[in-house]
């Protein structure tokens, strides 16, 4: 494919890009050369998975400490515990969808938002436009928002795209996501978790769910397989105002603002590397 018909591989050419691809690359082949990870890759997974949650929680407001996250089994109770457990199921239901990702991006996207909402309809009943919902939540889980329903998102305060707006430009991302491309992981995963959070498409979580959709490129690109390298914890670790910040300039559309979105991401691709090599160096001394 080239350039002209892959808008995401044109954004590879922007100033910076390519180093952020780059320093992803090499942060990420490093992690995976850790000899822990030879014999204890499933344990780093896990906790992966738990630090990539809770790093995402914390920016939808439940900033909660991490062993608060690993012994709490009650999130029901208040509207902290419920976005800790939304993402808690968000990145565990990650790693299923990575086959019908690549089929029907559409459809993965409601059902995370049905799991958001802890849903417990199947995949194979899960559509764009509609969905068993959860109760007291009717026909508004897993589908797109329509023209005047609510969005309850707590950390970004830009206009709202237009339900008209916001099915045109899903569906153009699916068709970028079905037909593939030479875009970097992290071009892509950067586009596709901007996207999301600009359209903010459904009722709630949307955060969340951008995060998840990010989660589940970078696996599925082979970037990062084996879902170690947590970009939820470094966008955490960057902090609500940095990330705010970066994904202005995503919506802004220029070149400037776009490269560092992508920088954005690339960086916290690197930090949560940093996290699981920490937890490697851990195992390996036996202190965790």
């Amino acid at each position: 494919m080239s350039s002209a018909s892959d808008p995401l591989a044109a954004l590879g050419s922007l100033p910076g890009v390519a180093e952020s691809v780059d320093s992803v690359r090499k942060a990420v082949d490093r992690v995976y050369g850790h000899r822990v990870m030879r014999r204890r890759g499933a344990e780093i997974t896990s906790e992966a998975a738990l630090r990539g949650a809770r790093g995402s929680a914390a920016l939808s407001g439940a900033d909660w400490a991490l062993e608060e996250v690993r012994r709490r089994t009650d999130f029901g109770a208040e509207e902290q515990a419920r976005t800790v457990g939304a993402a808690l199921r968000l990145t565990a239901e990650a790693g299923q969808l990575l086959s019908i990702w690549r089929q029907s991006p559409l459809r993965v996207l409601a059902r995370l938002h049905l799991v958001a909402c802890g849903s417990t309809g199947s995949m194979g009943s899960t559509g764009p436009a509609g969905s068993t919902g959860s109760v007291g939540e009717g026909d508004v889980v897993g589908r797109p928002r329509l023209a005047g329903e609510p969005v309850d998102e707590p950390l970004v305060d830009l206009p709202l795209p237009s339900a008209e707006e916001v099915a045109g430009r899903l569906d153009g991302l699916s068709r970028l996501v079905i037909a593939g491309g030479s875009a970097p992981a992290l071009v892509t995963s950067a586009v596709v978790h901007g996207e999301l959070l600009a359209l903010r498409p459904f009722g709630s979580y949307n955060g969340l769910v951008a995060r998840a959709a990010e989660r589940i490129v970078l696996i599925n690109s082979g970037l990062d397989p084996k879902a170690i390298c947590p970009a939820e914890v470094g966008h955490a670790e960057q902090g609500a105002e940095a990330y705010v910040k970066a994904f202005e300039g995503y919506v802004s559309g220029t070149a400037e603002g776009m490269a560092a979105w992508i920088a954005h991401c690339g960086r916290s691709i690197e930090l949560g590397v940093r996290e699981s090599t920490a937890v490697c160096e851990a195992l390996q001394r036996g202190a965790a």
